[in-house]
């Protein structure tokens, strides 16, 4: 069953435009989602927590729309960005006091053993909190309820090694009873390398791919050679060919009929080159 459908959502401004973007994620799955900057990423994610109201289409998370239970909609989902999105005068303690007046599933009880876990003071300034700090109080609120969806939006940017690793764990413990799934928004290809179950790719508001992340690479081959061996008959079936001094790279779709030239290298490639080529060959 899908616990998170999202249906044909647009949504436009002046010079960018969402478009018509779908996908379904299982419980128990995290979906990395990828982009440049500008790609819409974000403005999906607020779509879906409906920060903002799509033009068309709609999210569907647990079978519940914003539409049936507003409250109970949006109690399903858990969000951390990039920053903390509490005052900065605000203290642990006055954001508990928030946090059960506003979402009817809040458990006090599990955020102060993430306190205590973390060594998050409930009198101190979160002004005086480093990074690290602000994105565990972050977690610490949001899996102190009964979320069904964690939505992550570059929430591991500026950590330190260990911090990461800690939160990926947070997220592999968070989807391990098979109820509830993740929407990862990162530039850190490595953590999605290592935690994504798929991968839904965006480029200037519009679907390019979303594909299960271990069968990708399958799909492509990573072709690389020198400039002689660029021909023109080969550049019809290269994906995203990037020259160098020393020659060139490019992905080769391994679903075509095309017999490629002796002489030449080729690699399974990478989740982050597969989407470097993607790009380069979208502003080719």
């Amino acid at each position: 069953m899908n616990l998170i459908e999202v249906n044909h959502i647009s949504k436009s401004y002046d010079g960018f435009s969402l478009q018509d973007i779908s996908f379904s994620l299982p419980a128990g799955y995290i979906m990395g989602y990828v982009g440049q900057n500008g790609a819409g990423k974000t403005t999906t994610l607020n779509a879906i927590m409906h920060l903002i109201a799509p033009d068309t289409g709609n999210a569907v998370i647990d079978g519940l729309t914003y539409t049936d239970d507003p409250i109970g909609y949006r109690d399903s989902i858990g969000y951390i960005g990039d920053a903390s999105f509490f005052p900065a005068d605000f203290t642990a303690a006055y954001i508990e006091k928030i946090l059960r007046d506003f979402y009817p599933s809040f458990q006090p009880e599990i955020y102060q053993k993430f306190l205590k876990k973390w060594d998050l003071s409930p009198k101190k300034r979160i002004k005086d909190f480093s990074r690290g700090m602000k994105v565990k109080l972050m977690f610490a609120a949001v899996l102190s309820r009964d979320t069904k969806v964690l939505i992550l939006d570059e929430a591991t940017n500026g950590l330190d090694p260990m911090m990461r690793k800690d939160i990926l764990e947070l997220l592999q413990d968070y989807i391990c009873d098979g109820t509830r799934s993740i929407i990862f928004s990162t530039h850190i290809m490595e953590d999605l390398q290592d935690i994504a179950d798929y991968i839904f790719f965006i480029d200037n508001g519009e679907k390019i791919f979303f594909e299960a992340k271990d069968e990708l690479p399958e799909k492509y081959l990573l072709v690389k050679g020198g400039p002689e061996d660029l021909t023109a008959e080969l550049k019809k079936h290269l994906i995203g060919i990037e020259k160098h001094d020393f020659g060139f790279s490019a992905l080769f779709s391994t679903d075509s009929d095309y017999i490629l030239p002796a002489g030449l290298s080729t690699a399974r490639p990478t989740i982050d080159q597969i989407i470097v080529h993607q790009i380069q060959e979208r502003r080719a």
